[in-house]
């Protein structure tokens, strides 16, 4: 065939002509061809080639078939089933070699099987009949709503030719309408397919009209989105445009003063606020910066946020505090029971700030259990001072720009908290409380404690620089309060920083002085009791301490005193008129059954059971261990979430109780034909620490030589391999829980005798206090002198 040579046959022959049995197969790839619809065809591919000149020069008919996926071997499976058989109208060779072909669509086919695979793809095919469709009402309703939501499609898509109406208007047949509309409406492989696999023409009608539908509505939403965009654009443009013609007729006129509203109102408050010379610098800066933007760009609210926040802060501004000791002292009172340690503190710095009134502020750190009133504290601190009080819960903070603010360089920038409470607060010298500083943790954002290094620093805090102001402001007049429960988890550094003041739990005189005074009070009060018509009784807030709760603080205990007036004042809104008094037999009725036992000692003794004592984030608590003597080779086992440190306080035992084996009363061999197993219960909870030395030794002794452990005795002390107590911490808390518990009797280190001062004096009277240097003294205490049991349980904290 000669390449500058075009041939164009009328396609109305093929119409009319019946199908072969056999045609060359044409991969179409993703193309869908359908019927009665002309495409071109531009290929380079010998195969495609070979295959339509051979084809043009006999009967011009071809196969067409989409493919599901690309294979080197195609087989039956990798066509789709359903195709078209088309006729080459023209074709043309180019200069470049490819072949540029047009094809008009003739009928639906369905592939059979593959006859031929070189030097191109035949296949036998079968002919498609679409089922008869008579003219009907809704056929000529379909029709008609094609032809005019694609005419509407034509007016609102500009990337479909306009000729394509005065087509689609004179096509009368509903078979080639609905093909011909979907050849030309934005849809995917799969959306086609289905179109030209079915044969119903009202089915394929209804299927056409909804994807044109979609298609429209498509349309038209990305054609009012680009509308709203553009207007968006056009007046911006128009606004600055304008912008800069006023700019350009004030200079003429020689006018000086600020058009834009925004930046009078700064000048304004910067003449009326004094600030420090190099936040003015800044300021000024950033507002001439201001004054030659646009208020449309990103810029200009970045500026304007961080104009807002200098001029707002108060550099200068302080309340003045009140330095009336006796009344300070009154309010602390008042306020909370006992804590004479932070109230004698807070009245010594109103003293010093009466005599030096530049004098800088403190940073104090409670540590307590919860429930103690370490954060109430704060506040009334503040009102005893006069001064603002703010709280900022530190737990579970991981980023350092909470601590100090964000760059502003990132969208969305905003000082870090400590800035944004001295705004909030108004003041530059308020009472600042960091709650929960001993739950900060740290991840790839930084160390929140790292930056509290500088905030809680009085040699460093005057000049505080937050990375959103960058500039250094005073916070030296702060009052900061820190809290915590435990310091373990307080960096050294920071630690070192503070003043820490230890507010250790209440015993139970304290916690019924507290309730009488504050907690029954305050929940008659919340729950809408008159104090004339309601009580409790004296017994009964005894009985909610000891039997209703087991706590260092007082937190449950007020819960269960709201709950007693809750019920309360159901009562009364039910009719009940009487004045009611609660005692302790009421409170089963009104909160169930005891939920405590109040001692432990009432068990009795038993061969290896031993009671210590321990300290915990909530205050001081009694644990229990279990020790056996079994056959084996003198191995030691250690269970119940040990730590490294009460790992090496039991081996320290079994040493001791070894080397002191005759001289104890113990087997002397006894370790060579038994394994020993040492296990604390509550096995979930970690332990550690070597206070537990004492009564690990204790047990195992008892469990070796079968004497019953003493049941109300409890005791602490660390261990040396000589038998020496070694003194540990935590004894208030200790001590005030073998009380709660109901012990009579409690071994300390002689060492420790000083730490006996913080115990209430009630206390004190109702506990026999042992003080001991050696375990030679703590075992003829705590063993009795029979025989017991051999039931291998022991208890250790």
């Amino acid at each position: 065939m000669d390449p500058e040579t075009t041939r164009n046959d009328p396609p109305q022959e093929h119409e009319l002509s019946p199908v072969p049995e056999e045609l060359p197969i044409l991969p179409s790839g993703e193309a869908v061809v359908f019927p009665a619809v002309v495409v071109p065809l531009v290929t380079r591919n010998t195969q495609a080639i070979q295959l339509l000149e051979e084809a043009f020069n006999t009967d011009k008919l071809i196969g067409i078939f989409a493919e599901r996926a690309w294979i080197e071997r195609p087989d039956p499976e990798h066509f789709f089933s359903v195709g078209t058989v088309a006729v080459i109208l023209r074709m043309m060779r180019l200069p470049d070699g490819a072949v540029q072909a047009l094809l008009q669509g003739l009928s639906r086919i369905q592939l059979q099987d593959l006859t031929q695979q070189e030097p191109y793809l035949r296949a036998r095919i079968a002919a498609l009949v679409e089922p008869p469709t008579p003219e009907s009402l809704e056929r000529e309703a379909l029709c008609h709503s094609l032809v005019t939501l694609f005419q509407k499609l034509l007016t609102v898509a500009n990337h479909l030719p306009k000729d394509l109406e005065q087509v689609v208007v004179n096509l009368r047949d509903p078979s080639n309408l609905a093909d011909f509309v979907c050849a030309n409406l934005n849809l995917d492989l799969k959306e086609r397919q289905e179109v030209l696999e079915t044969l119903d023409v009202l089915e394929r009608l209804r299927r056409v009209m909804a994807l044109l539908s979609r298609e429209l509505e498509i349309v038209e939403v990305g054609n009012r989105i680009q509308s709203q965009i553009k207007e968006e654009l056009d007046q911006r443009q128009k606004e600055f445009y304008l912008r800069e013609q006023l700019k350009a007729i004030q200079r003429e006129l020689g006018e000086t003063e600020d058009a834009n509203p925004d930046v009078r109102e700064f000048r304004r408050r910067l003449a009326e606020t004094t600030l420090p010379e190099e936040a003015q610098r800044e300021a000024d800066r950033e507002l001439e910066r201001l004054t030659k933007m646009s208020p449309a760009s990103a810029e200009y609210i970045v500026s304007r946020t961080f104009l807002e926040w200098l001029v707002s802060l108060p550099w200068h501004t302080l309340t003045t505090d009140r330095l009336d000791l006796a009344r300070a002292a009154r309010i602390l009172d008042e306020d909370h029971y006992d804590m004479e340690r932070v109230k004698n503190r807070i009245l010594d710095f109103l003293a010093v700030r009466s005599l030096k009134p530049d004098s800088k502020g403190p940073i104090l750190c409670f540590v307590g259990p919860p429930g103690v009133g370490k954060t109430s504290m704060g506040q009334s601190i503040a009102r005893a001072l006069g001064r603002k009080f703010l709280r900022l819960s530190l737990g579970g903070i991981r980023d350092e720009a909470e601590i100090r603010g964000h760059r502003r360089t990132y969208i969305g920038a905003l000082p870090g908290r400590i800035i944004q409470g001295i705004r909030r607060a108004e003041s530059r010298n308020p009472v600042l409380m960091l709650d929960e500083i001993d739950k900060l943790g740290a991840d790839f954002r930084g160390d929140p404690a790292a930056a509290l290094l500088e905030v809680l620093d009085p040699e460093q805090n005057h000049t505080f620089v937050d990375h959103y102001l960058d500039v250094p402001f005073d916070l030296s007049r702060v009052l900061f309060i820190t809290t915590a429960n435990v310091l373990d988890t307080v960096p050294p550094a920071l630690r070192d920083r503070m003043e820490v003041i230890e507010i250790p739990g209440y015993s139970e005189p304290e916690k019924l002085e507290i309730a009488r005074r504050y907690l029954v009070p305050r929940q008659i009060h919340e729950n809408g009791l008159h104090p004339d018509r309601f009580s409790i009784t004296e017994g009964a807030i005894r009985s909610l301490i000891r039997d209703y709760t087991r706590e260092a603080g007082v937190r449950n205990l007020e819960r269960e005193i709201g709950t007693v007036c809750r019920r309360v004042a159901r009562r009364v809104a039910e009719g009940y008129t009487e004045p009611t008094a609660i005692d302790a037999p009421d409170l089963s009725g009104l909160l169930g059954k005891q939920r405590f036992r109040h001692t432990v000692a009432e068990q009795g003794d038993e061969v290896g059971v031993a009671t210590g004592l321990a300290v915990t984030p909530v205050g001081g608590d009694v644990l229990f261990i279990e020790a056996s003597l079994v056959p084996g080779t003198g191995q030691i086992t250690l269970t119940g979430s040990l730590g490294d440190v009460m790992q090496e306080s039991a081996r320290a035992a079994l040493t001791y109780v070894r080397s002191r084996a005759g001289v104890l009363g113990a087997p002397l061999h006894f370790y060579q034909k038994h394994d020993l197993h040492i296990h604390v219960p509550a096995g979930a909870t970690p332990k550690d620490g070597p206070s537990a030395g004492v009564t690990i030794t204790v047990a195992l002794l008892s469990a070796v030589c079968k004497r019953p452990v003493r049941k109300d005795i409890a005791m602490t002390g660390e261990i040396t391999l000589r038998g020496k107590v070694l003194p540990v911490g935590g004894i208030k808390e200790k001590v005030l829980a073998a009380h709660r518990a109901g012990i009579a009797r409690v071994i300390l280190p002689r060492e420790n005798e000083r730490d006996l001062e913080e115990v209430p004096e009630a206390v004190r009277r109702d506990l026999d206090l042992v003080l001991v240097e050696s375990l030679d003294e703590v075992v003829p205490i705590a063993l009795t002198p029979g025989q017991g049991q051999p039931r291998l349980v022991a208890a250790v904290a």
